[in-house]
């Protein structure tokens, strides 16, 4: 079941361009690994939504995106600065909120996780965003998420995704309830 609005419009958007796609999939570090803490890393955290396209090819063939809905936006500067140092926001340490780029452990679970499911190591890390406050190329080109993920890493925000979703819409009756919407918005000239 999709629990977020912002995962639900990321899986048109994925299906728009052709990907078919899986939600919430768990993974967490292998009990084995030499760094994993019992207590601390024996929950498990999700790959909200994963897209494979069997027409492409490379790093674009599969897409993970990691959610990130908060309405005040995502400021890449500062958010690397929080991860940095160790900030708690709403009670829980920034990190853990992208542990999967952040400590290798988690990376080589996450990692492991796409493999499992797609049969693939190599794949595009997406943070999609309601809103982008700063510079994106900040956190796509932070050097130790990439070698982390050992992957290329890109942010979506709400506005490309609608934007690209709302150019589709037809008449015909869509699929998903964001589809179903976006065709009555449409047809109501609300936009115009």
């Amino acid at each position: 079941m999709k629990e977020d609005i912002l995962e639900q419009l990321v899986d048109d958007f994925l299906q728009s361009k052709g990907y078919f796609t899986r939600h919430n999939i768990k993974f967490r570090p292998d009990a084995d690994h030499l760094e994993f803490i019992k207590n601390k890393d024996s929950n498990h955290s999700d790959i909200d939504v994963i897209g494979i396209n069997p027409l492409l090819h490379g790093a674009e063939r599969v897409l993970c995106v990691s959610c990130k809905s908060w309405q005040s936006g995502f400021n890449p500067a500062v958010k690397i600065k929080e991860i940095e140092h160790s900030k708690i926001r709403s009670g829980r340490e920034v990190w853990k909120g992208f542990r999967e780029l952040v400590q290798p452990k988690w990376s080589h679970a996450y990692i492991d996780a796409v493999y499992k499911i797609t049969g693939q190591k190599e794949f595009t890390y997406i943070t999609a965003v309601t809103v982008l406050k700063g510079d994106a190329s900040i956190w796509e080109n932070h050097i130790p998420f990439l070698e982390n993920i050992k992957n290329p890493i890109k942010i979506v925000t709400l506005r490309e995704m609608l934007s690209e979703i709302y150019t589709q819409v037809t008449t015909t009756t869509a699929s998903s309830d964001i589809g179903r919407m976006l065709q009555l918005i449409k047809a109501s000239k609300w936009t115009q």
